[in-house]
């Protein structure tokens, strides 16, 4: 260590300290700013954080039963570390036979690099020591008896601190980062410190070369136009790239926590390319970022001037009297409840004797999407009443507005060894530049959400899972009965989804009352979605049986290679009418191009910390 502090002092001469304390001295100005701008959020966030941890300690220390259990693991603990201790002493001697005490769980990249494993065996040591010491705190949190949601509140906090003081993430205790800084002179721990000054001026750990890409240059670049816009959406209409096209068209409802171009991404994982390229007629919903002054848009605004709106301009410009349709994530959320205001609204004939409205909806397809909201994953660990309460008295959202930024950060949480901390290795400690990579920049890419909106939903379908219910809400005038879908329905779940589990979305197939049909994707929230049939990774599965739960569906279904869009594509071709030449021209002469795809909305940035958005020009 005083070899490569002398090193570092060496190589200090050649740096310009000028620039170097220019950049400290803006960063700490930027770092009290935020502290300010966050300040309500963060005064939440802790006294949550505290009071669950109190109340916990309480509870261990006042029932005798919860004390000898914690007790008793300490022991088991300690007995772990006197093995951990023996074993690593004896490993000099004979090598070939040592065994771990603990190893890291699957799927933990942290202590994969070969330097955790050399000798003398410290940081060896540090490893299996920081595994016991998080199994131990794991442990004590699931074998004590109090109630699930303060179990898995408890859970998600904790998770957080394990992760965050991982051995992995601090330059004394990380072998990968002490090499590199020994071989390059202590020039990458230099970077480093440059790349930590560089994101805190920035407000954001960077995930990747936000400069490698721009939409409508090398993302979301699928040829079409603008033929609708007001103040909430654009809608896009694709350019056909077959002769022919089958005459019932795809609008596709994208959620407006993100940017549509997940499903648009560069033209080999571009979802909507795809969907062109098998010759269907496809519509979609670009979001307007909203601005302070949308603060009160509400959540029947998105049903009527989106969704409603969406088919309702499809059907006119393809002449087709039906439609199918496809929702993904909230966007799903949002397609679901259009679906049950619909199924109310058509099918009878009115009261003064006119003939039954017409269902638009030829079927519908609900993409890593949420109706019943029992179970939603980690982040539904820390939802409680608490926090809508003080959402409703604006401590929290700020300037009619969800900030995207927040959102983001959130996210990362659910994940936050690949999503945080293995950034803060790369980048800090290592000194290295993230590589280009187009996910990542879409999820840097965030939007508002207008806050009436965002709290309606947060506390009526995420916390109280009104949505799932017969009539718990009312939508536009409509109660939401979900049981009342009859068209047919695709049900899309992601295997190792962190946002929408797929066995939430899995109870979809036992609320509708039409044909339903259970796909099970490989990958995650957004990467099982950017997956197509040239990337063999991940595999699907489909022809579970329904209506026995999803790990019954899962047992019994069949395993393919490939990507579902495949599937799912092959079979939407059936309910997709016949073949028609493909038009020659985009909307109708009601609505006309108004620009190219893809358009102004999908370029409006959030500013950090401002609370304003603006285009990019």
């Amino acid at each position: 260590m005083n070899q490569l502090i002398n090193e570092l002092m060496e190589k200090k001469e050649k740096t310009n300290l000028e620039e170097l304390t220019e950049s400290i001295t803006k960063a700490s100005q930027k770092m009290l700013e935020n502290y300010f701008d966050n300040k309500s959020g963060s005064n939440h966030d802790n006294r949550d954080i505290a009071l669950t941890y109190t109340e916990f300690g309480t509870k261990l220390l006042n029932d005798p039963k919860e004390t000898a259990k914690v007790q008793d693991l300490y022991k088991d603990f300690f007995k772990s570390q006197q093995e951990l201790w023996k074993r690593i002493g004896e490993r000099h001697l004979k090598p070939e036979d040592y065994k771990p005490v603990i190893k890291p769980a699957d799927g933990d990249k942290r202590f994969k690099a070969p330097e955790w494993d050399e000798a003398p065996y410290y940081f060896d040591f540090v490893k299996q020591n920081y595994l016991l010491v998080s199994k131990l705190m794991n442990q004590i949190i699931e074998t004590s008896e109090i109630d699930e949601k303060t179990k898995n509140k408890l859970s998600f906090y904790t998770k957080q601190y394990i992760d965050a003081f991982s051995p992995s993430n601090f330059i004394a205790t990380n072998p990968e980062a002490l090499k590199l800084a020994q071989e390059t002179n202590g020039q990458s721990l230099i970077d480093g410190f440059k790349n930590l000054l560089a994101d805190i001026d920035k407000g954001k750990i960077t995930q990747t070369d936000m400069t490698a890409f721009e939409v409508g240059r090398n993302l979301a670049v699928t040829p079409g136009a603008v033929i609708y816009e007001n103040e909430l959406i654009q809608l896009i209409q694709y350019t056909p790239s077959t002769k022919n096209v089958s005459e019932i068209p795809l609008v596709i409802v994208p959620p407006w926590i993100n940017k549509y171009y997940i499903l648009d991404l560069r033209p080999e994982n571009s979802f909507v390319k795809y969907c062109v390229d098998q010759g269907i007629t496809t519509f979609i919903i670009s979001w307007k970022n909203p601005t302070p002054e949308m603060g009160n848009i509400i959540f029947d605004d998105y049903v009527e001037k989106a969704a409603l709106k969406a088919i309702e301009i499809a059907q006119a410009v393809t002449k087709s009297k039906k439609v199918n349709t496809l929702g993904y994530c909230l966007g799903g959320t949002l397609l679901g409840t259009t679906l049950a205001i619909l199924a109310a609204k058509t099918g009878k004939a009115g009261a003064d004797g006119k003939a039954a409205e017409e269902n638009p909806v030829n079927s519908a397809t609900l993409l890593a999407a949420m109706i019943d909201f029992s179970d939603v994953g980690p982040m539904g660990d820390v939802i409680d009443n608490a926090l809508i309460k003080k959402m409703e008295r604006g401590e929290i959202l700020e300037n009619g507005l969800m900030h995207g930024h927040d959102m983001e950060k959130a996210f990362n949480l659910i994940r936050a060894n690949d999503l945080v901390w293995s950034f803060v290795v790369n980048n800090y400690l290592k000194g290295k530049t993230p590589t280009p990579f187009d996910a990542f920049f879409w999820t840097n890419d965030n939007t508002n959400l207008p806050a009436k909106m965002y709290l309606y939903y947060l506390k009526n379908m995420v916390f109280q899972n009104k949505l799932s219910r017969k009539n718990a809400l009312r939508i536009c005038n409509t109660p939401i009965d979900i049981g009342k879908i009859e068209v047919p329905v695709y049900v899309i779940g992601l295997n190792d989804d962190h946002i929408s589990p797929p066995q939430t979305n899995f109870t979809t197939t036992e609320l509708v009352s039409g044909p339903v049909e259970f796909i099970l994707g490989g990958s995650g929230h957004v990467m099982g979605v950017a997956n197509p049939p040239s990337k063999k990774k991940y595999g699907y599965h489909v022809n579970g049986k329904l209506n026995e739960g999803f790990e019954a569906w899962k047992e019994g279904s069949e395993f393919f290679e490939g990507s579902w869009w495949s599937y799912w594509s092959e079979s939407l071709l059936k309910k997709s009418g016949k073949k028609i030449p493909a038009p020659k021209a985009l909307g109708n002469s009601k609505y006309k191009e108004i620009e190219p795809a893809p358009g102004r909305y999908v370029k409006e940035k959030c500013v950090t910390k401002s609370h304003k958005s603006k285009a990019v020009k």
